[in-house]
């Protein structure tokens, strides 16, 4: 298979020692690489050395056919466009100045923008939805419309490849989610290839058509986003010791309360979940019953309950299972009871909240009021 982007034994790092090594990449055009992994692991180090801002210390990367290595800084400029974390520096700059610098190399040894050129400006700026900021000066704007601005000059630039570190950190959710809708227009209706470093793992997951895990001397994991946001995986990547992945919402929980458990949550089809949450917060420790496997709350709940209570999805909740809740239901002083109806599958759930009535334990209306 002819790859697009691709690096061979390449080693990154710093002052001629490697940082990390054996970086084996390969990309098609119009495809979405995002490097994730913990803080310091190396992500910016690799995108500046396939970007040559940094000297990489052994290795080739190669576009289409050719090493960079063997490419002049303007040829470079023609396939790959770059937004990197570091501050521009402008002075007097209007935000439509900055846009424009992404033309420089189409234009003339003076600079000077054509018709062309200005209307390449305004198409990247409107693309980003800032082209009300293009009389603003660079330094005024916030770190979120900067962002916006620095995304539009590498658009300008027109590359095969965009290159980004962070692109989502200053943003808030609504641009966070535009960007990455950009991007991914981009990749697939102009073949535009990016690859960047996100800390988003929810972001990652959803935009990403490939993802490399970055932690130690090696790159641990490349493959798709199926393959990488692992519940095992990404807890080993970042090392998690309190609290956990949850690879079905891309989001992580915090760890499960400690202790004995003396609340019972019976719950059902994501009735649960604030609860679960709320007695987390509050350090309560809790069990729950009876989900059904498919079930929005059991998958929140085996990462935060003591324990829970299950049968098979789309399956009616069985004698054992109900067995073993009942049991359980009696060495606990309250009850939460979440479900407002019942249907055929979990109708013993039903009938776990009358032998809590007739035990007498404390019902609670909500996990607030404990």
């Amino acid at each position: 298979m002819e790859y697009f982007f691709r690096t061979s034994r390449l080693a990154v790092g710093y002052n001629g020692k490697p940082l990390i090594k054996d970086i084996e990449i390969r990309l098609q055009k119009g495809q979405i690489l995002t490097l994730i992994g913990p803080n310091g692991s190396g992500k910016s180090t690799i995108l500046k050395s396939i970007t040559k801002h940094l000297q990489s210390i052994y290795g080739t990367v190669y576009i289409d056919t050719r090493s960079i290595e063997e490419m002049s800084s303007k040829e470079l400029s023609y396939q790959v466009s770059v937004v990197l974390t570091e501050r521009l520096r402008t002075e007097l700059m209007t935000c439509e100045d900055v846009v424009a610098t992404g033309r420089y190399p189409y234009t003339g040894m003076l600079g000077i923008l054509s018709r062309q050129d200005k209307l390449q400006v305004r198409k990247a700026m409107e693309l980003v939805n800032a082209w009300e900021l293009k009389e603003r000066d660079f330094r005024q704007i916030s770190d979120g419309q900067r962002q916006r601005i620095l995304l539009a000059r590498a658009l300008c630039q027109e590359p095969q490849i965009i290159v980004l570190d962070e692109p989502t950190s200053f943003l808030d959710v609504r641009y966070k989610l535009e960007l990455l809708n950009i991007l991914r227009t981009m990749a697939e209706e102009r073949g535009i290839t990016v690859i960047m470093s996100l800390h988003e793992l929810e972001m990652a997951q959803k935009v990403s058509d490939l993802v490399v895990c970055v932690k130690g001397e090696t790159i641990t994991h490349f493959g798709s986003p199926q393959e990488i946001f692992q519940k095992e995986l990404i807890g080993e990547l970042y090392e998690l010791t309190n609290g956990s992945y949850n690879p079905l919402f891309g989001s992580f929980e915090m760890e499960r309360p400690k202790g004995e458990a003396g609340v019972f949550v019976i719950a059902g089809g994501g009735t649960g979940a604030a609860q679960y949450r709320t007695l987390q917060k509050k350090r309560i420790p809790f069990v729950t019953g009876i989900l059904h496997e498919n079930d929005i709350d059991y998958q929140i709940a085996s990462d935060l309950a003591g324990e829970v209570f299950f049968e098979k999805g789309f399956e009616n909740i069985g004698e054992a299972v109900y067995q073993s809740a009942l049991q359980r239901l009696r060495s606990c002083d309250t009850v939460i009871n979440c479900l407002k109806s019942y249907g055929e599958t979990n109708g013993r759930n039903k009938d776990l909240y009358a032998a809590a009535l007739s035990l007498g334990l404390n019902i609670a209306d909500n996990a607030d009021a404990l």
